[in-house]
Formats: structure tokens, sequence, C-alpha cells
């Protein structure tokens, strides 16, 4: 009887494996298809400025879109995820340096990573957050291309990205945002430039940096990090609906909340948020308080 029960334990229990590691199988094929797909896309140029007025602006919307998260203040790149199950995932060095950018890598590429997500080889940059940049204007996104281009070259090497068994899971099932390239207009043509001004049209312009987080609709909800806390709601129906706005302001130049709960870096990127102007947090405070 014993030897019976065990014999249907073993089955159960190898029936339970092939069905997993088919599943995995399945998975992985499909995270590879996602990966290794090549995309035809037209890649519309405009001017890149190169005078010091520009690059100072684009050194200021590197810091605010938290371009450093991923690449770091130097954009030598850093690691971002060191999982062994969700994987290794790196923002790249793009410099021009040993390990960085080839001398190669021109106004082309970059708006084709920037608004495509894409590199050179038309294949999917993961995690790149293409489809918020591919909503900025030309000014802005010429900025950003022409502080990146002007910075010192560092010779790093670029961290190589890998992919965990539960990242592939996960990016498949859409629970991770690995490809952006998935989400975007690819036929968008940008405004050549939004009116910068405290008003809530221009704090709907801002607020796209805020969606990566904080969904679409800026309802909040799961967190796209596995494990991390939930976004919260950052609209009127929220606790930003009771906040004024030098509450609000000073919230996101401090992390401390009215309630007078201190936010965390990692769960609130406030000390990205503390380099926004006044004008902008005020823009940024009147749209969110109209939704």
């Amino acid at each position: 009887m014993f030897s019976k029960s065990l014999k249907w334990a073993t089955r159960i229990v190898l029936g339970l494996v092939v069905i997993v590691l088919t599943a995995y199988g399945v998975f992985t094929f499909l995270f590879h298809q996602h990966a290794s797909k090549k995309y035809a896309v037209t890649v519309r140029n405009i001017p890149i400025p190169t005078d010091s007025a520009t690059i100072a602006e684009g050194r200021h919307l590197y810091e605010i879109k938290g371009c450093g998260e991923c690449h770091g203040t130097d954009l030598r790149g850093k690691m971002v995820v060191d999982d062994p199950a969700i994987g290794r995932i790196a923002g790249n060095n793009i410099t021009y340096g040993l390990g960085g950018l080839p001398e190669s890598y021109d106004n082309t590429d970059w708006l084709k990573a920037l608004r495509h997500g894409l590199n050179t080889a038309n294949k999917p940059l993961l995690l790149m957050p293409s489809e918020e940049f591919t909503r900025m204007d030309d000014h802005d996104i010429a900025a950003i291309i022409a502080f990146c281009r002007a910075q010192p070259k560092v010779d790093a090497p670029s961290i190589p990205i890998k992919i965990g068994p539960m990242g592939k899971v996960l990016s498949v099932m859409g629970k991770i945002p690995l490809f952006p390239v998935e989400k975007i207009d690819h036929h968008r043509e940008q405004p050549n430039q939004v009116a910068k001004a405290a008003t809530k049209e221009y704090g709907q312009y801002l607020a796209v940096s805020c969606t990566g987080c904080h969904k679409p609709t800026l309802t909040g909800g799961d967190n796209p990090v596995p494990g991390a806390v939930p976004v919260a709601n950052i609209t009127s129906t929220g606790n930003l609906g009771k906040w004024s706005q030098n509450d609000f302001i000073a919230t996101l130049r401090t992390g401390k909340t009215p309630e007078g709960k201190q936010l965390l870096v990692k769960d609130m990127p406030w000390n990205m948020t503390a380099q926004y102007t006044d004008e902008e947090l005020t823009a940024l405070y009147l749209y969110l308080r109209s939704l």
C-alpha cells in the first residue's frame, strides 16, 4: 500500500515539474520573441543645438526626468536591479568613453532610443522609459540630447543586462515594463515647444513623467517594481485633494507630507522632484488638482 502511494506521489511531483518546466519554456520563448523583434520606424530628425543655454536646460531635464536613476550623475551607468529571480538590470554608459557609446552613435540614434525605445539594430531597449520621452516636445528632447553629448567621456564598461526567470515571466505577463517600445505610437509627431508657464496645460505635459509609476490615470495602484509598496493616487481624489499648493511643493521638495509621513526615496524619488522649479511644481499641482 505504501509503495503504491509513493509511486502516485512521485508521478504527481514529476507531472508538476513537467508542467512548470513547460510553462517556463513557453514564457522564455515569448520573452525572446519580444526582446528580439525588429521594428521598422522612421526617425524624424530635428536640430540639436550645442549652445551653453540649451545644454544647461538639458541638464535640468536630465535631473527632473530621473535619467540619473539609471545612468548616473556622470552618465557612466549604474545598477538598477540585481536580483537572482528578476535579473540584473542596469543603465548603460551613455558617454562616448570606452565601454560607452561608439563615436558613430549620432543624433538619429539618440532620437531612436529616446522616442522609439530602440537600439541601433532596431531592437527593444529594455526598461528604457521611451513611452514618456516620446511625448516630450522637440525643444526638450533636443536639450537632453545636447546635454548628454556634451558630457565628458567616461571609461567604464556598461553592465550587461541579464533577465532572470521571474523577470521573463513577469515581463511577458505585463507586470514589469521591460518593453516600453510596445506602448509607443511610432507615428506620433511631437510639437516644437510646449509653452512653459504655471498652468494646468503645462502641468499635464510634465505629468507624463509620473505615469510610469502612478499609472496613466495617475490614480496609483500596484507598484511596477515587484515587492515594492503600492503607488499613491496623486489626483484630487487622493490625499493631494486635501493639500494646498504650498503643501504639495514642500512634499516634493522634502519628502515629508502634510500628515507628517516621511517618504522614502526608493518609494517616491522626491530627491528628483526637488529639482523642479517653482513654476514646474505649480503647474503640476494645478493639473493634478484638476483630475
